[in-house]
């Protein structure tokens, strides 16, 4: 059985865990889904039984479908179609192109390491923070709203507030490069103008830190890596100041990962990056979750196995 990866041709990351699939002598597949329809082929038959049957070929490289045993789905790039095609051809192309191949593949009936309707659906902030919430993690006070006044008089109950982007940033200008990111922000009520009008605006109260965490959960293994911020703007959002941080590596309470356990199981997520504040006084805040966040990085930073995590797992359901 193979160990299917879906990938941009370029990721180190991916690269860590196919190194450990291989030291295991498991059979992997990689392949870019970016790359169907115009350089991958598909073939699939549904029987009248619902069984499915057939392969996926690119250029020299065949895998049949009933070899897979289980997929990562790690970075994958945008079904890219032929480029003569208009506009409003090349977008139906696109949708039919991932309905085609992510469906055949979640009608194989392996497990993913997310499926991507679920990280999709689990990257919406509000619903994170709920179901921590229910889960029985700490969460900030917070609030989403799109009213000014609602928002300056939460932020008026309130020691310090900060503003978060529930998205990432704005897309890039025809003349920029990238996203810009839109970093954790301390705001005072003053500094809420008419602007909140104008789309969803996310407020939450201030968490004291003494540190933060980075949790990264793989099944049922816990890796969690402690983050000193050695600037004020890290300090504020450590993602703002990356050359500023120390890590090492932590023990999960008890407490925590029995509640987080659950929040994986109410999202249907394997994986998942989850973002802490430990407070001088030890309790550990729930910030949020990346359903396909990083954590190269992390390994490096720490030696924490997580790669080697990741491959047995999916070693586990090729079995």
């Amino acid at each position: 059985m193979t160990v299917l990866v879906l990938t941009q041709r370029f990721d180190p990351t991916a690269d860590l865990v196919i190194r450990e699939l291989h030291r295991r002598n498991v059979p992997v597949f990689r392949c870019d889904p970016g790359d169907f329809p115009e350089e991958i082929e598909l073939r699939a038959h549904i029987s009248v039984t619902g069984t499915v049957t057939g392969s996926l070929r690119q250029g020299t490289r065949k895998i049949s479908l009933a070899e897979v045993s289980s997929v990562y789905h790690r970075r994958p790039s945008g079904h890219r179609v032929h480029p003569r095609l208009d506009d409003a051809d090349r977008d139906w192309a696109a949708r039919e192109a991932a309905a085609g191949f992510r469906g055949v593949l979640t009608a194989l009936g392996r497990p993913w390491l997310n499926h991507p309707d679920d990280s999709r659906a689990a990257e919406h902030k509000p619903l994170q923070l709920a179901a921590a919430a229910r889960a029985g993690l700490t969460v900030p006070e917070s609030l989403v709203t799109n009213a000014t006044h609602t928002a300056h008089a939460f932020a008026l109950t309130q020691r310090r507030t900060v503003y978060k982007s529930m998205t990432g940033g704005p897309e890039p200008g025809a003349s920029e490069q990238g996203k810009r990111a839109l970093y954790t922000t301390v705001v005072a009520p003053s500094e809420i103008t008419a602007g909140v009008e104008g789309t969803a605006h996310l407020f939450q109260a201030w968490a004291e830190k003494a540190y933060e965490v980075r949790l990264t959960v793989v099944g049922d293994a816990f890796f969690a890596a402690r983050i000193d911020a050695g600037s004020r703007a890290g300090r504020t959002d450590w993602r703002s100041d990356y050359d500023s941080l120390a890590y090492s590596p932590v023990e999960t309470p008890g407490r925590v990962r029995r509640a987080v356990i659950g929040l994986m199981s109410d999202l249907r997520l394997t994986y998942g990056a989850l973002d802490f504040v430990v407070t001088p006084d030890g309790r550990w805040v729930f910030l949020e979750l990346n359903p396909n966040g990083q954590w190269g990085w992390i390994q490096l930073a720490t030696g924490l196995p997580i790669a080697a995590a990741i491959a047995d797992h999916l070693r586990k359901d090729a079995a």
